[in-house]
């Protein structure tokens, strides 16, 4: 055995096997904390495999993203149904109301034509009845003015063509009568009248 000593190592050796044994100082606390501050020229780059919970989380996290997409193609089509069901009734309803409204439009036009009608044939009847009136009161002064010429021409002729007299005498409880007419060449007639006789009396004349 022997032993050979270096400044910080040992060399020693047993049963022809060499040794060494290298001496080491404690570093003050300082010079630890500032190695552990600096950086490392060179970073390690470590290569790890991920885990079976990093997997499933994954997983997961690809599934929950389906499902929304999903969900939300379905929300959109439940969106647009609805929309859809709500503008096909509103366009039943418009059609109905349209409907609704050109049958009240014609049952007023036909209202409205009957009234026109029953205006006019008022209308007509009143206007008939007036000029009716009016005529008939042309006819009435027509015919009063005729009986009044007619009148007045018969009066004119009496006068110019003949004349009468008579006479009147109370017998008993009798009233006699007697008027004389003459006119002109015709014959002229003695009415002699009494309470309850009457009698004609035929004159020539002169």
């Amino acid at each position: 055995m022997g032993c050979l000593y270096s400044k910080g190592n040992v060399h020693f050796s047993i049963d022809d096997e060499i040794y060494d044994i290298k001496e080491t100082r404690k570093q003050p606390q300082k010079e630890k904390e500032e190695k552990k501050l600096r950086p490392s020229s060179t970073p390690k780059v470590e290569h790890t495999w991920p885990s079976k919970l990093e997997l499933s989380l994954q997983h997961l996290s690809q599934k929950t993203q389906n499902a929304r997409k999903i969900q939300a193609w379905w929300r959109g089509t439940l969106v647009r149904r609805s929309l859809l069901r709500a503008a096909l009734s509103a366009w039943i309803i418009q059609c109905w109301w349209r409907k609704i409204l050109a049958k009240r439009q014609e049952k007023n036009r036909l209202i409205i034509l009957h009234l026109m009608a029953q205006e006019t044939r008022a209308c007509v009847l009143i206007q008939s009845w007036v000029r009716m009136l009016k005529i008939r009161q042309n006819y009435c002064r027509l015919c009063y003015a005729t009986r009044v010429i007619q009148a007045s021409w018969r009066w004119y002729n009496c006068r110019t063509r003949g004349f009468f007299q008579g006479s009147y005498e109370l017998v008993g409880n009798k009233l006699r009568l007697q008027l004389d007419i003459f006119l002109g060449s015709q014959q002229s007639e003695a009415i002699t009248e009494s309470h309850k006789c009457h009698s004609i009396k035929l004159l020539p004349s002169h």
